[in-house]
């Protein structure tokens, strides 16, 4: 209905992508530090894998069809910028209207190189406006977190092109990063081959297991450290200042989605209430 009869494209070859080592060294060397205040890098990375597993849980294996409203809205917690938006979209629309959509974009999941034209339909099937950019990234986490070892993290905060703003930008390799051009697409083959030198990377630091991961912690502090520095609008409201070193990176993952306690998560419904996270493992093991 949207295109996706159309044949995917032949992949493209990946871009070489010209990173800068001492950024990189920089920016892991702050995250282990940052992240000793709370338990090491290694609880984030478990935090990580408990929200793949929750995505797997809900639209693995073709779930995604049985997938209810609540339990949507569980997976949207864990995700920055949908939580802020969705409850507006889901009060407009139907729940069913979104999840077809979902099982569309993973219809045929395993073959990546439909990746771009499936998540290029899914933004299409919304508004082309401020209010719906949440979509984009709402399609990357959902792609990513139920195949991380397929799907590298393609979100806009790693890689916007048409703004020419993410950690693509923020460990690049020149002189004047703010001024560089970097003509790259904001491809699935771009970002495969982000996540493959940051992977090198990490391997070449001692790291071995869980890299897809790994990797994202590590751009979500890249980008963290942006917007300390920076004062970035992204998603400027969702980021208070705090005396946290690793405030700004949980809550680029969203990390922070749970009260441990309560229940509670940030997304706010259409009546102000905050939605109450119906499962238990992630609120076993999640980090506020």
């Amino acid at each position: 209905m949207f295109g996706l009869a159309r044949k995917a494209d032949p992949a493209p070859e990946k871009p070489v992508l010209d990173l800068s080592g001492p950024r990189l060294r920089r920016a892991f060397e702050d995250l282990v530090k940052s992240a000793e205040q709370t338990g090491g890098i290694e609880r984030y990375v478990s935090a990580l894998v408990l929200k793949a597993s929750l995505f797997e849980e809900l639209l693995g294996k073709g779930r995604v069809s049985r997938m209810s409203r609540e339990e949507f809205l569980d997976l949207a917690a864990f995700i920055t910028p949908a939580r802020r938006r969705i409850a507006a979209w889901l009060e407009a629309n139907e729940f069913e209207t979104l999840r077809r959509r979902l099982s569309l974009l993973l219809d045929g999941w395993s073959d990546t190189s439909t990746a771009d034209l499936r998540l290029e339909v899914f933004c299409a099937a919304f508004p082309d406006d401020r209010d719906h950019r949440w979509v984009r990234d709402l399609g990357a986490e959902v792609l990513h977190f139920i195949a991380p070892d397929r799907y590298a993290l393609m979100t806009r905060w790693m890689w916007d092109q048409k703004v020419g703003t993410g950690v693509l930008r923020e460990i690049w390799f020149a002189d004047d990063v703010d001024t560089a051009e970097i003509d790259v697409p904001d491809s699935f083959a771009t970002f495969s081959a982000l996540a493959d030198e940051l992977q090198g990377f990490l391997a070449e630091n001692g790291t071995f297991r869980d890299l897809p991961f790994y990797v994202d912690l590590l751009a979500a502090h890249v980008y963290a450290g942006y917007i300390n520095d920076r004062g970035g609008q992204y998603l400027r409201s969702d980021f208070t200042n705090t005396g946290d070193p690793m405030a700004h990176t949980r809550r680029m993952l969203g990390l922070d989605a749970v009260d441990t306690e309560t229940g509670r998560t940030r997304l706010k419904l259409i009546d102000g209430t905050a939605h109450v996270f119906g499962g238990t493992a992630m609120l076993e093991g999640g980090i506020e």
